[in-house]
C-alpha cells in the first residue's frame, strides 16, 4: 500500500531523488521516468508538483539558494564570531562550488538559462543584502568600517563578488591572482576598511 505524505514532505522527495540524479547522472541523461522510478511515485503526481524535468531543476537551484541564504543568516546573529568572521562565512556561502553538484553547476550556467540565472542572482541580492548589511553596520559600530552606506556598501559586495567570481574561468594564474587583489581592494574601500585588513578573503580562491 502506498504511504500518503503530506504534499511539502512529496515535494521535497521529489526534489531529493532529482538532485541526486542529476549530480550522478547528469541532468540530460536523467529522464522523468528515472525520477519516477526511483520516487516510486504516479506519473500524474510528479506533474501535480512540477511541469516537467526543466521545473524541477529550477527547484532544486531554489532551495539550494535558500539554503544558502539560512546560512548566511545563522552567521550573522552567531555572536561567538568576529564580523571579519562573519564576513569571510557569508561570503563564502553565496557560492555554488562542484562539491554541490557539477550538473548544477553547468545548468545554472547554461546561455539558454540566462534569464532563470539572472532571476536567482537577483533574489540572492534581494535575500542577503540585509543580512550582509547588519555584519557591516556592526562593523562601523566596532570601528573596523567607515562607509555611511552599509546597506548599499552589501549590495554592491554581493553583485561584485557573483559577477566576477561566479563559475569563474581565468585564462592565467595572474590574472586570479590579480583578479583577487582588486576584489579585496576594492571591498577595503567600499567598506572604508584599513588596507590589508581583508587579505584573508584569499582563502576563498584558493
Amino acid at each position: 500500500m502506498r504511504t500518503l505524505k503530506e504534499p511539502e514532505e512529496r515535494r521535497n522527495e521529489i526534489l531529493d531523488v532529482a538532485y541526486e540524479l542529476f549530480s550522478s547522472k547528469g541532468y540530460d541523461s536523467t529522464s522523468v521516468l528515472d525520477i519516477l522510478e526511483k520516487t516510486g511515485i504516479a506519473k500524474g503526481t510528479l506533474y501535480y508538483y512540477f511541469k516537467g524535468k526543466e521545473d524541477i531543476m529550477n527547484a532544486v537551484i531554489v532551495r539550494i539558494l535558500a539554503g544558502m541564504m539560512e546560512k548566511a543568516g545563522a552567521v550573522a546573529i552567531d555572536s561567538s564570531l568576529s564580523v571579519h568572521d562573519k564576513l569571510l562565512q557569508v561570503i563564502s556561502s553565496l557560492h555554488l562550488d562542484e562539491s554541490q553538484g557539477k550538473e548544477i553547476l553547468e545548468h545554472i550556467h547554461n546561455p539558454q538559462n540566462a534569464l532563470m540565472h539572472q532571476k536567482q542572482l537577483e533574489a540572492l541580492v534581494q535575500g542577503v543584502t540585509p543580512i550582509l548589511s547588519t555584519i557591516v553596520e556592526e562593523g562601523v559600530l566596532q570601528g573596523l568600517f567607515t562607509t555611511p552606506f552599509p546597506y548599499e556598501s552589501a549590495e554592491m559586495l554581493i553583485i561584485y563578488s557573483q559577477i566576477a567570481f561566479d563559475h569563474p574561468s581565468f585564462n592565467s594564474e595572474e590574472e586570479a591572482v590579480r583578479k583577487v587583489s582588486a576584489f579585496i581592494c576594492n571591498m577595503e574601500r567600499i567598506l572604508g576598511a584599513e588596507t590589508g585588513s581583508f587579505d584573508y578573503m584569499r582563502q576563498l580562491f584558493n
